[in-house]
């Protein structure tokens, strides 16, 4: 059986109206004083809200150095000094406000990276973020998520991820094994705070709905604890 190290969690969101780099990162130490200057990089105009608001509940983590100038999942140059943050489904560019539900303070962030990659968190906000909500010292706090961007969330191709390796070898052997049952099967590497990794993605299907429906399938059959990713 496959030595497979699962970086991820249950598929399902829990609504908000019911009731978390990196690569998900562990808090690391916080900046200089001088470092926490710096421009908001919020959007100056805020859109519309979608109707669906509020949008979801969980935990938040954050991220910041090493990440710090790298190239987030939508092509920029991460900083953390602004006002982003990674999520897993939402399109880029989203407005999010996201507000600490331990203390009551928001900031809002723009989606510019795929992430948590770990399970029972929502979403990983920028180091100038996580300051705003006061959750740099805890580094996992409970947070609502609410749209602030007219779009639907739900739109667009979504694909499953059931499990992340350190070796690529064990990620091919797996692939390998379920190509005959399910297409497409990819592989792909990122880097974590704590090395590489690489991750297996099942299927690309439309919408989110049919992409929890095939997570769902697959944890029945195959044992696996899937998250679902937004294909960019």
């Amino acid at each position: 059986m496959l030595a497979l190290l699962f970086l991820t969690g249950c598929a399902g969101r829990q609504p908000a109206a019911s009731r978390q780099p990196a690569p998900s990162v562990q808090p690391g130490p916080e900046p200089p004083a001088e470092s926490a200057k710096r421009d908001a990089g919020t959007p100056s105009v805020i859109p519309t809200p979608h109707e669906g608001v509020p949008f979801e509940e969980g935990k938040a983590s954050w991220y910041g150095a090493p990440f710090h100038g790298r190239q987030a999942s939508n092509g920029e140059i991460y900083d953390m000094n602004k006002l982003t943050a990674a999520h897993r489904t939402l399109p880029f560019n989203t407005v999010v406000r996201v507000t600490n539900l331990t203390n009551g303070k928001s900031t809002t962030v723009r989606i510019t990276d795929r992430g948590p990659f770990v399970d029972n968190r929502i979403i990983d906000l920028s180091y100038a973020a996580a300051r705003e909500i006061e959750s740099i010292g805890p580094g996992v706090v409970p947070v609502r998520l609410d749209i602030l961007s007219a779009i639907d969330p739900n739109a667009g191709f979504f694909t499953v991820q059931i499990g992340a390796f350190r070796e690529r070898a064990n990620a091919e052997r797996l692939r390998d094994r379920l190509r005959s049952s399910y297409s497409p099967v990819a592989i792909q590497s990122f880097e974590s705070s704590s090395g590489s990794y690489y991750r297996v993605h099942v299927g690309k299907v439309s919408g989110e709905d049919a992409a929890k429906k095939l997570g769902e399938q697959l944890h029945a059959r195959e044992g696996v604890k899937p998250l679902i990713f937004r294909v960019d």
